[in-house]
């Protein structure tokens, strides 16, 4: 029983994490499916255009709820950063989810509302996968992460720490260049610091 206790307080964190994800991912999903089969079944849109603007519009909220909720314990690296890595690695999303969608119409030559339905739940199962991931890595920073230069969006290089610098010889503390190593308890005996 020790183990599976050891076991949860080790991946709690992360199972509470992966559950908040799947939850924001399950609404931002029902989003796309309504939206996309709204514009490619009832107004008549092409496959993939309505996949693209459904996409950006469960971005829109995907974004909002997983900054301010899934990943609210993470460092907030600025909105605008963080906004626009967030599309574009939803656009790398878009186009696994386009992948599974083209195979379907022009290799598999498969069409209608089923074909559109099935390609759009498996590619976007396949593009969650790398959302997840690459939001962690790049997008929501764990607290201990560098400072992002705002400028650039990237992580700034730390600073050195200064070096102390070393004593002059002929002061107090230092040596002249040649002389033996003082021995311990030295600066105590002749009253020297």
């Amino acid at each position: 029983m020790s183990l599976l206790t050891g076991l949860h307080r080790r991946f709690a964190h992360l199972v509470h994490e992966l559950l908040k994800f799947g939850s924001v991912g399950a609404l931002a999903f029902a989003i796309t499916l309504a939206t996309g089969n709204a514009l490619h079944v009832g107004l008549g849109l092409g496959e993939l255009t309505a996949t693209g603007i459904a996409t950006v519009v469960a971005t829109t909220f995907a974004y909002l709820a997983n900054r301010y909720w899934t990943f609210r314990h993470r460092d907030q690296s600025g909105l605008g950063r963080e906004y626009v890595l967030f599309f574009a690695l939803n656009g790398v999303g878009l186009v696994i989810t386009w992948l599974f969608q083209g195979v379907t119409k022009f290799v598999l030559d498969l069409h209608g509302p089923l074909a559109y339905n099935a390609s759009l739940i498996i590619g976007t199962a396949a593009a969650t996968l790398f959302r997840y991931w690459s939001y962690k890595r790049w997008v929501f920073l764990p607290p201990d992460a560098p400072p992002v230069a705002p400028a650039s969006g990237l992580p700034e290089a730390p600073e050195a720490p200064e070096a102390p610098e070393p004593p002059r010889p002929g002061h107090p503390g230092g040596r002249r260049l040649g002389s033996p190593p003082r021995p311990e308890g030295y600066a105590e005996f002749t009253g020297t610091r």
